[in-house]
This record gives structure tokens, C-alpha cells and sequence, in this order.
């Protein structure tokens, strides 16, 4: 059973947005997968690490559009992002040190309830916000 199921309401109808926001979706699926499957340490290690760099990447994207819009809530939508990348990197060194007890409950917990409450608050507000008086954006 994936950990995320993609809805439309993660639409933020910005293409280069949300086709990342279905790949993001898909990634964490997959480590999901990958923990119920007991992945060895040096693969999980590295798919974490994966996941922590696309995630960074996906976040600068959203970034850049709402300073190019002038966005007006980007400061807290930037820390919500600032959060999760640094729940992921302490869930990450905690892997890198051994500590493998409830990792894929943690993990797994963790980006669901982040992922949905994040795209139904700060990129729903985006989303309002934004509307269709941003021309030009899509292009980032």
C-alpha cells in the first residue's frame, strides 16, 4: 500500500510544480516499499540520501516561484520546508548511526503527516494566492 496517494488537491497548477510533487509522491512510496522490504543498510542509506536531495531541490523550485511572484507568506512556507528537511537529515543520521528500531514507522510517519498537511495548508494558501494573476511562472 503506497504511504502517499497523489489527489488533485496537491495541485498547485504550476506544471513544473506539480510534476515534481507526483515524482516526490512516487519517491517516497518507494522508500516506503523499500523499509517494508527490509533493504539493506548501505541501499536504504543512499535512497535516504536521495530523498533528502530531491526534496531540497523540489523546495528551492517552490522557492524561486514565490520570490519571483513576490509571494507573501514565503518566510513561512520556507521554515515548513526548513522543518522537514531537518526532520529528514536527523532521521537520516540516526539511520547512518545504527539506529534502525521503528525507523520505517518513523520515517513513514513523518513524510505522511508533513506531505498532507503541507500540501493542504501551505501550498493550498499558495495555490489561492497564486490563482491564474501570475503569468510567466510556469516557465521557471
Amino acid at each position: 500500500m503506497p504511504l502517499v496517494e497523489w489527489k488533485a488537491e496537491f495541485s498547485l497548477g504550476i506544471p513544473s510544480v506539480d510534476y515534481e510533487h507526483e515524482e516526490l509522491i512516487a519517491l517516497l512510496n518507494e522508500l516506503h516499499e523499500g523499509l517494508d522490504e527490509g533493504h539493506g543498510p548501505e541501499t536504504m542509506s543512499a535512497f535516504l540520501g536521495e530523498v533528502y536531495a530531491r526534496i531540497g531541490a523540489h523546495f528551492a523550485l517552490e522557492e524561486q516561484i514565490m520570490r519571483k511572484v513576490g509571494y507573501a507568506d514565503l518566510d513561512a512556507h520556507k521554515a515548513d520546508h526548513e522543518a522537514l528537511l531537518d526532520q529528514i537529515r536527523d532521521i537520516m543520521d540516526a539511520y547512518d548511526d545504527g539506529e534502525f528500531e521503528n525507523l520505517d514507522e518513523k520515517l513513514s510517519t513523518a513524510l505522511h503527516a508533513w506531505f498532507t498537511t503541507h500540501f493542504r495548508s501551505h501550498d493550498a494558501q499558495l495555490h489561492d494566492k497564486m490563482g491564474d494573476s501570475y503569468p510567466g511562472v510556469e516557465e521557471i
